[in-house]
């Protein structure tokens, strides 16, 4: 049994850089969580329209309402069964913001036709993305958001072009300063860019089996629609 990042990515996965290949190899299997912490040189925003819809996803931890230079940052990847029994990974992102810490929770389970990564947002997973990974040249790691649905009581829609985003995220591993290094774009495809935040960490490794998930790390509720 290997990582659902492995799985998704096939034989290129071992084109990730050494580090990179450590950090998605979290898991049920290897039993390791991973935790990162750094900063983000910038996190920015688009035009003074984005910031109502930000400021409502922040209410369910998704996106961050605020812009900000050298923020203290941490992501949290640790491996757990959710209520369903699939395998699930946490990216939990903390912004240590001036005045309060926020919060960009998703949870990423594997497809059930295993050829791509499903990515629940917020604390109520009622958004739902498709993630596409690339193992690139250079051993960086691209992964692209495809179509975004909306899933609340019976309601299972397609979140259309002019109101969705598409997400771009580069991670790579800096040899010489010895630390991840991250960028992340998301752009409407007739607004531009919405969102977004660039910076580097250093990463943690933990055994699952003695620490667990830590509470209030995972949803509050939990879709079960892929």
């Amino acid at each position: 049994m290997s990582s659902m990042f492995r799985t998704v990515l096939g034989p290129s996965f071992d084109r990730l850089h050494p580090q990179l290949r450590r950090r998605f190899s979290v898991g049920l299997a290897s039993g390791e969580a991973c935790t990162g912490r750094g900063v983000m040189d910038r996190i920015w925003h688009g035009g003074a329209f984005v910031k109502p819809f930000l400021a409502l996803g922040a209410t369910r931890n998704i996106l961050v309402p605020r812009e900000g230079r050298n923020i203290p940052f941490m992501i949290e990847n640790v491996p757990y069964a959710d209520t369903f029994g699939r395998e699930t990974v946490t990216f939990v992102r903390t912004f240590d913001l001036p005045g309060r810490s926020r919060r960009f929770d998703a949870q990423m389970v594997l497809s059930p036709k295993g050829d791509r990564v499903l990515d629940y947002l917020g604390t109520h997973q009622h958004l739902a993305s498709e993630l596409h990974f690339r193992a690139e040249p250079d051993g960086s790691l691209l992964v692209r958001s495809g179509e975004h649905r909306l899933r609340e009581g019976m309601v299972d829609v397609r979140v259309p072009e002019l109101v969705g985003a598409t997400a771009e995220v580069r991670e790579s591993y800096d040899d010489a300063a010895g630390r991840f290094r991250i960028r992340v774009r998301v752009v409407n495809k007739y607004f531009g860019p919405l969102f977004g935040y660039e910076g580097s960490f250093t990463a943690s490794y933990t055994d699952i089996r003695t620490c667990g998930v830590r509470p209030g790390l995972r949803p509050v509720r939990e879709e079960s629609r892929a």
